[in-house]
């Protein structure tokens, strides 16, 4: 009996030591899981804080040289900066279609959205929602209005444009004929404003002999622009210029001239890209052209973005950025808004275009 009283008492022993291992061992694994979570926690957390910021970019349409070399100064500007670059452009020049990759933009959480707008107004709710959700906002090249942006960045002073446009035609047609002018769509800000300035400089006396007959419009694309040139041809036979504020525009006036032999009969000017307009300079279908650096119209909205993102300018009169190799800009009024100035418009003819075709 006492023997079989301490088998049970060994027994008992035995199990408690088991029962105490058994719940040390439940405790050991228990303190390893926590610490593996706080572990991926923790890696999440600084996976989330190491994630490249995302900056977009919106142009009016796709298959357009200018917007291309635009992104491409955009892109160079975000990766230079070290984040991760979105282009995106429509088919179709239309605000529906921006609209609806603005929203898709909002989704993905991005932290900047910058658009060449295809209509000054009707983005404005989905701008306004982006910016309520946190997400800077800036228009470049073609503005949307003061309520939707937080800046613009714009290539160059709209009235220098506008002015030197009407300057440059009047001078090639020795003051005195009908002119046209061949847009990009109706509703396209940058446009519109140009050709709201050729209008106030064609009010100067000087240029009484000269007749403003139709404003037409090719849509950027360039079928269009080609058929819209022809009909302006058709239309207005003692037609002596035509302005074409748009690199598409232009380059398909161009083709038309020279297809038709209408060299030195019509002449043209507008803002076009080097590369595209080369063969027209050269030929003397054109004489000169205007325009500036798309590339660096995309890039200073990169760096324009980025101090957004940081805090070192908010979008108002008198904020200062360093934009990379285009050193420092600051920001000044723009009608009840505000924009960054990239420079003026320059000149393109015979003398510098065979230096400047290879370069955009």
């Amino acid at each position: 009996m006492k023997r079989f009283r301490m088998l049970a008492v060994c027994l008992t022993v035995i199990l408690a030591f088991t029962m105490l291992a058994a719940c040390g061992s439940n405790n050991a694994g228990t303190n390893t899981n926590n610490g593996q979570g706080e572990s991926q926690a923790n890696n999440k957390g600084g996976d989330a804080a190491n994630a490249k910021k995302k900056y977009a970019i919106i142009f009016k349409n796709t298959g357009n040289p200018y917007g291309e070399k635009q992104m491409e100064g955009f892109k160079n500007a975000v990766e230079e900066l070290g984040y991760e670059a979105i282009l995106k452009a429509p088919d179709q020049p239309t605000a529906e279609a921006q609209i609806a990759m603005i929203e898709e933009l909002i989704s993905q959480k991005v932290d900047v959205i910058a658009i060449a707008a295809n209509d000054p107004d009707a983005l404005q709710p989905a701008l306004k929602k982006a910016m309520n959700q946190g997400i800077k906002v800036l228009s470049l090249d073609s503005a949307v209005n003061a309520a939707s942006r937080m800046v613009h960045v714009n290539q160059a002073d709209p009235e220098r444009i506008g002015r030197t446009l009407i300057q440059g035609v009047s001078e090639m047609i020795g003051e005195e004929g009908e002119i046209a002018i061949l847009s990009a769509t109706s509703q396209a800000t940058n446009q519109n404003t140009w050709i709201e300035w050729m209008k106030k400089e064609l009010e100067d006396s000087k240029y009484s002999k000269i007749k403003l007959v139709k404003v037409a419009y090719g849509d950027d694309l360039r079928d269009k622009s080609v058929s819209e040139t022809e009909a302006l041809l058709k239309s207005y036979p003692n037609l002596k210029g035509i302005i074409a504020p748009t690199t598409v525009g232009i380059a398909a006036a161009g083709k038309v001239l020279t297809d038709k032999g209408l060299k030195g009969k019509v002449q043209l000017t507008g803002l076009g890209l080097p590369s595209e307009m080369a063969e027209y300079i050269q030929s003397g279908v054109c004489q000169w052209m205007y325009l500036w650096n798309p590339i660096d119209v995309g890039y200073l909205s990169g760096y324009a973005a980025d101090a957004l993102v940081k805090g070192t300018i908010s979008g108002k009169v008198g904020d200062k950025l360093t934009a990379g190799k285009l050193g420092e800009k600051e920001v000044v009024q723009d009608g009840e808004g505000t924009q960054i100035m990239l420079g003026d418009p320059f000149k393109f003819d015979a003398s510098n275009i065979a230096e400047w075709k290879d370069v955009y």
